[in-house]
Parts: structure tokens; C-alpha cells; sequence
């Protein structure tokens, strides 16, 4: 048995006749009939019952062809992720991501990418930024998002962006009123803090250390995210990154700039092969676009209007 028996059979079965299969295939009818009369010697067992010059799928045949069909469709689905790959270098984008930009940034691209490349598959993870990183690195992700203390050694990066920190404040509160927060407010109050490891808690611990500023830390959290959700729960208040504030202010949270300015930066990091995949750039492509788009939401964050 091989496969172009199987192709005659199962070309014989959707047509008719050997004749009409004989068409689709470009071959003579004697060659498809000798090509079942091969694939049933093969098998040990009739597909067709021969009725007055045609062939008519015996019972068993029609059980087999079930099977064949299946096969087709597995060989089917090869040939198009074949041709994703010849078209773009790939058939799928998996793509790691800090929390800051994997709840905020990379959804909008994802949404833009899809939009003109449905039938891409995407695989995203929400991870820290050293799983980012090593992820990356060892080639089980194509692309990945992370924050500035990711170990940049030996691997390829870009520069996505710095995003400028704006204070995150509960409803009500008395630093609500204010236009710009600067370190001395924070002094002795219930402060929502980033890891001690995130480069931006460090600059921000080095400038109320300059200004004598020692507010209480109630909670310690590695995402920005979590710092305006215990905000808006008026747990305290925190410095956050504006990826992260989406849809918050719609349901309270008050958002102030910091000055001076602080920010988290952040990094594409890529595959040492993934550069040449056309997907791949695209996708890095989009994110860079959905980066854009945003900057001019957040100047109007950090600048607001009197």
C-alpha cells in the first residue's frame, strides 16, 4: 500500500467513477483501475463491488475510506501550515510578556495582527521578567516584553519604550486634589511598593532617601497592576506604570504624575533566529504601533489640564 493508491482510491470514492477520477488525477482509466486492484490485493479485502462495468463502494471500502478522509485532512492541514511557513517563516507567534505590557500593549497588537492574519495562531504567557528573558533565550519563545533588569547579555533586544510613572491614588483621598504629587507628599504615608529588585522602585527609593521621605510600605508587589487595584481598594497609595491603568480611572482611581519624572523601560527581546521571520516582525511591528498610539494618552496623563 502507498500513498498514490490511497490518492486514486479516495479520488475514485468523491467522484463517482474511474473515469471522472481518471480526470482529476491526469491519468488514464486503466492506470486507476490497476491502482485499486493494487491497494485491495494490499489489503486483503474488496473496496468496490464491480455492477455492470462500475464500481460501487462495498461496505468494507466505505469503513476504510472513512480513515483515508481523516488522513487527508491531517495532510491537509500540512500543506497550509506548510505554506504559512513558505509565505511568512512561520505558522505561529509565541510571545512572553511582563504583566505590565501583557494586560495593556500586547492585546491591542494582537488584536491588529489578527485582524490581518487570522489564521496565525498566538501563544501568550504573563511571566516574570528573568522567565521572559530565559524563555527567549533558550528559543521556546519567538518574542518577549521585558522590564530594563532583564540580563541583556547575549541576547537580541531592542529598545520598546519608556513609559513615565504616575501616581496611583484612591477615591477621596486628600492627595486626589492635587495636580502633580512630589516625594515630600508621600512622606509617612500607606505606600503600595514594587519589588525592591524592579529598577524603577529603586530610582524612586533613591529620590525620597534625597528628600528625607520615608512613607509606610503596606504592601510589596512586582506588578504595577496589582498596585492600582489595592489603590483603588484604598489600601494606599503607589507608583505605577500608565500601561497598566486601563478602564481604572473609569472606576475611581485617581492618577497623578510624579515629579521628578520616574520611569519603567522596557525591552522587545527576540530569538537570536527570529529576526528573520517575516511573522515576527510584523508582530514586533504592531506593538511598536500600539506603543505610538498610546504615548499621546499618556502625555495628557503626566500633563493634565489645570
Amino acid at each position: 500500500m502507498n500513498f498514490r493508491q490511497l490518492e486514486v482510491f479516495r479520488a475514485v470514492m468523491l467522484s463517482g467513477s474511474a473515469s471522472r477520477a481518471a480526470e482529476l488525477l491526469q491519468i488514464t482509466q486503466p492506470a486507476v483501475s490497476r491502482s485499486v486492484a493494487e491497494l485491495e490485493q494490499a489489503l486483503g479485502f474488496a473496496l468496490f463491488d464491480r455492477l455492470r462495468g462500475r464500481l460501487v463502494p462495498s461496505p468494507e471500502g466505505q469503513l476504510f475510506f472513512r480513515d483515508v478522509t481523516a488522513s487527508f485532512v491531517g495532510l491537509d492541514r500540512l500543506r497550509a501550515a506548510a505554506a504559512r511557513i513558505r509565505d511568512f517563516g512561520a505558522g505561529a507567534i509565541r510571545v512572553a510578556s511582563l504583566a505590565a505590557m501583557g494586560t495593556s500593549l500586547v492585546p491591542e497588537a494582537i488584536r491588529r495582527f489578527h485582524d490581518r492574519h487570522p489564521e496565525i495562531g498566538i501563544t501568550l504567557q504573563i511571566m516574570s521578567t528573568s522567565q521572559v528573558r530565559n524563555l527567549v533565550a533558550d528559543g521556546q519563545f519567538d518574542l518577549g516584553l521585558a522590564a530594563e533588569e532583564a540580563d541583556l547579555a547575549g541576547i537580541d533586544h531592542r529598545a520598546l519604550g519608556s513609559f513615565r510613572a504616575v501616581c496611583a491614588i484612591p477615591p477621596g483621598h486628600r492627595l486626589a486634589g492635587h495636580r502633580v504629587v512630589v516625594p515630600a507628599d508621600l512622606h509617612g504615608e500607606r505606600f503600595l511598593a514594587l519589588a525592591p529588585e524592579d529598577r524603577t522602585r529603586m530610582r524612586l527609593d533613591s529620590l525620597l532617601a534625597d528628600a528625607g521621605v520615608t512613607p509606610q510600605i503596606v504592601v510589596e508587589t512586582p506588578f504595577s497592576h496589582t498596585v492600582c487595584a489595592l489603590a483603588l481598594a484604598g489600601v494606599g497609595i503607589g507608583l505605577t506604570s500608565p500601561a497598566t491603568v486601563d478602564g481604572y480611572a473609569e472606576r475611581g482611581l485617581v492618577l497623578r504624575p510624579f515629579e521628578p519624572a520616574i520611569y519603567f523601560k522596557a525591552y522587545l527581546l527576540f530569538r537570536p533566529d527570529a529576526q528573520k521571520a517575516r511573522l515576527v516582525k510584523r508582530f514586533a511591528a504592531d506593538l511598536l504601533a500600539v506603543r505610538d498610539g498610546r504615548r499621546a494618552a499618556e502625555q495628557r496623563l503626566a500633563n493634565p489640564v489645570p
